[in-house]
């Protein structure tokens, strides 16, 4: 979740600088974002569908809307330092 806040602050932070500067943003019209929202809406309906009748498990329903989180890919700690060693 936090990579969705940096990435909006960024986001919000750019626009901001491009507001100041007097500068377009290179950005689609209004009208393709409306359509990529369509898009991403769209693409969620199915699994949500299968998840609120039952057919699938929240886990399947929730990978699917959010994706992989970035701190899936962080290893946990593979036990002790001490572990092994003889006293």
């Amino acid at each position: 979740m936090k990579i969705y806040l940096i990435s909006l602050g960024t986001g919000l932070l750019v626009g901001v600088i491009y507001s100041l500067l007097h500068v377009r943003s290179p950005a689609p019209p209004v009208v393709a974002l409306i359509g990529l929202l369509g898009i991403l809406i769209g693409e969620q309906a199915v699994p949500v569908y299968r998840w609120l009748v039952g057919s699938r498990g929240i886990e399947s329903a929730h990978h699917h809307l959010f994706g992989e989180m970035p701190s899936a890919h962080i290893r946990p700690p593979q036990g002790d330092a001490t572990e092994g060693k003889k006293t």
